[in-house]
């Protein structure tokens, strides 16, 4: 399988706020997901007002997790909750929270294709590679190209943890993890990379999260456990996460949520902060992320985002005010 890079990297340097001296800036530093990637980035922008400068490197979340388990970054950011195993390593405590909801798209470009409809089935079969032409799909000519994540990526366990919810065969022949043996396909870092591959490559089907799905890039509608054709949106996700329960740990999943209006790839995305944090960082870090989990919400529906709401916000602004209590 080849490799693309994308040359769209999401980096995010929230400047110095207006009147605000750059000495009196916070600098923090976080790593992780390019999932939620540009919700952060605008979110965080705001923080800049509170004179917070947040700088988030959207390298996956894989290696958002290593560098947070390292303790290299001040918050790490990952699209599959953290494991018990790589917990066990962080002597600092773990701080675990969702952050915002989101879909992952069936993303496509073909232009003689206008609108796109998946059983379950079809969509598993397209990423075994048993559905080759857009023949087979009904909708226009040609061949088809899969695009798929290249790296370690929450965005992959999140998609391939529905395909094995929605197939046994999937799940007995691929299975569901951060990165997994593609039968078939293209690979491309991060959903920036992804995203890019699918606009330069006609023809082309891949998963992004919602947020990517832009320009000649569009949604397919994905038949639910209910039976229903749903394209992936703020009321389908919402509808999706209020199926979700949390454990202790605020983690938790539904790979193929029940309901009519539920849209069936829908997961959060989390934020790994450190409990024991005695540094001046403390402080800012708590201010940072409750205006992720205030006005950031805000900005989640604009930017291709489900924001979170009820009970599931309420834990996360609790466990953000454990941070170096």
């Amino acid at each position: 399988m080849g490799s693309v890079k994308t040359a769209l990297p999401l980096c995010l340097l929230a400047g110095a706020a207006v009147g605000l001296p750059a000495l009196a800036q916070t600098a923090i530093n976080g790593a992780g997901a390019t999932f939620p990637a540009p919700f952060y980035q605008r979110a965080f922008a705001g923080a800049a007002s509170k004179g917070i400068r947040v700088n988030y490197q959207s390298v996956g979340s894989g290696a958002g997790v290593r560098q947070y388990v390292a303790g290299t970054v001040d918050f790490g950011a990952t699209d599959e909750p953290i494991k018990a195993s790589e917990a066990a390593k962080v002597k600092r405590g773990v701080v675990q929270f969702p952050a915002v909801g989101g879909t992952i798209a069936i993303a496509f470009n073909k232009a003689d294709c206008k609108a796109l409809k998946l059983t379950q089935k079809q969509a598993v079969d397209i990423f075994l590679g048993k559905i080759k032409t857009w023949d087979q799909l009904k909708c226009g000519k040609g061949k088809l190209t899969v695009a798929h994540r290249s790296d370690g990526s929450g965005t992959t366990f999140a998609f391939t943890n529905s395909l094995s919810a929605f197939s046994s065969e999937w799940k007995q022949k691929v299975g569901e993890g951060k990165s997994v043996n593609w039968p078939v396909g293209i690979g491309a870092k991060g959903n920036e990379g992804v995203a890019a591959l699918i606009i330069n490559t006609p023809g082309s089907i891949g998963y992004l999260s919602k947020a990517f799905v832009k320009g000649p890039i569009k949604a397919a509608a994905l038949q639910n456990k209910a039976g229903k054709f749903v394209l992936p949106t703020l009321a389908s996700g919402s509808a999706a996460l209020n199926n979700i329960t949390l454990n202790a740990q605020l983690a938790g999943e539904d790979p193929n949520p029940a309901g009519e209006q539920s849209y069936p790839i829908t997961t959060l995305t989390w934020i790994l902060a450190y409990q024991e944090d005695n540094s001046l960082k403390a402080g800012p870090i708590r201010k940072a992320l409750l205006y992720l989990l205030g006005p950031g919400q805000n900005l989640a529906d604009d930017l291709g985002y489900v924001p979170l709401r009820g009970d599931i916000l309420k834990r996360a602004k609790a466990a953000v005010a454990r941070i170096g209590a």
